[in-house]
């Protein structure tokens, strides 16, 4: 699964300390996300995407090879 994560946050000028300090998750959470190693369990992909005012499926985008 892809994100935008990394673009959501950089818009907003957060660094990914900041980021997973609102949302309450560490950095390295953060960072494996953005760079595709991680999935976030479905509550923080919801948190994640509420605090950027978007969607989930604004924010994660399922490619068809991860289905």
């Amino acid at each position: 699964m892809r994100s935008d994560v990394r673009e959501l946050r950089t818009a907003k000028g957060l660094s990914q300390q900041a980021l997973g300090q609102a949302l309450g998750v560490s950095r390295q959470t953060i960072n494996a996300i953005e760079q595709g190693r991680y999935d976030p369990s479905l509550p923080l992909a919801i948190r994640m995407a509420r605090y950027f005012g978007k969607s989930v499926e604004e924010v994660f985008h399922v490619d068809d090879e991860d289905r």
